[in-house]
């Protein structure tokens, strides 16, 4: 497989672009391979959807040690936790679970933000379990490089997105192996490896997140219409 590392691993925008063309003709097994070669300090982020323990599982039978962040908002469906301790299990990796500034459980973030923080200010609710907490566990683990399960056939912004990403603000590159992957691919995957997934999945979800904005999804309806349903976010 061709090197596609630069020496100081700081891409211009010329370089991304080669490399994204580049990347966008390999499996998603090549991607996992050139990451794990070209950063020092990869992880992989996910939540445990279905797309994140296909990645989860090509690690694993690539023999590719990566540790795991995993941003515990607090307002996880039960059947998520019982997922990320049974995905640790399996495959064994370092876990890193970061949760909201102050707040270890989820009394303790009423306590802090009140009653349904979600529905008063949803930017800070979002803010406060996701992105303080992501951008505490870059800067304390000196993440480089992480590894998501965003695909461009969940659609809205990620529709257009590319295998590498530089996220503004922070720097860091964003990898999307399954960027090209369909949610049918992703399913067939699961089932033929026998990878563990969200019980949910069974239930008429597609995409699960927080229990108060996460419902399952109609017959015709894109897998992320269930997410914050009735409101315009994803």
């Amino acid at each position: 497989m061709p090197s596609l590392a630069t020496p100081v691993l700081q891409f211009d925008e010329s370089q991304l672009e080669h490399i994204n063309q580049r990347l966008a003709t390999m499996q998603p097994s090549q991607i996992l391979d050139w990451a794990h070669v070209t950063f020092d300090s990869l992880f992989q982020e996910t939540a445990f959807g279905p797309s994140g323990n296909v990645i989860s599982d090509m690690l694993s039978t690539q023999g590719i040690s990566v540790p795991v962040i995993f941003l515990d908002t607090l307002h996880h469906f039960d059947e998520t936790l019982d997922l990320a301790r049974r995905s640790q299990q399996r495959y064994k990796f370092k876990l890193h679970t970061y949760k909201p500034d102050g707040c270890d459980d989820r009394a303790a973030f009423v306590a802090k933000h009140g009653d349904e923080l979600w529905k008063r200010d949803d930017t800070v609710y979002d803010y406060s379990v996701k992105v303080e907490p992501a951008r505490r566990a870059y800067s304390e683990l000196r993440a480089r490089a992480v590894l998501t399960g965003r695909r461009k056939s969940q659609k809205g912004d990620r529709a257009t997105m590319q295998v590498v990403e530089i996220e503004k603000g922070t720097g860091l590159i964003k990898i999307n192996p399954l960027a090209n992957w369909t949610f049918d691919q992703v399913w067939s995957y699961l089932r033929a490896h026998e990878v563990p997934y969200n019980v949910l999945l069974d239930q008429g979800y597609k995409s699960v997140g927080d229990y108060h904005s996460t419902r399952p999804v109609k017959e015709g309806e894109d897998e992320r219409a269930g997410r914050w349903a009735g409101s315009e976010k994803t």
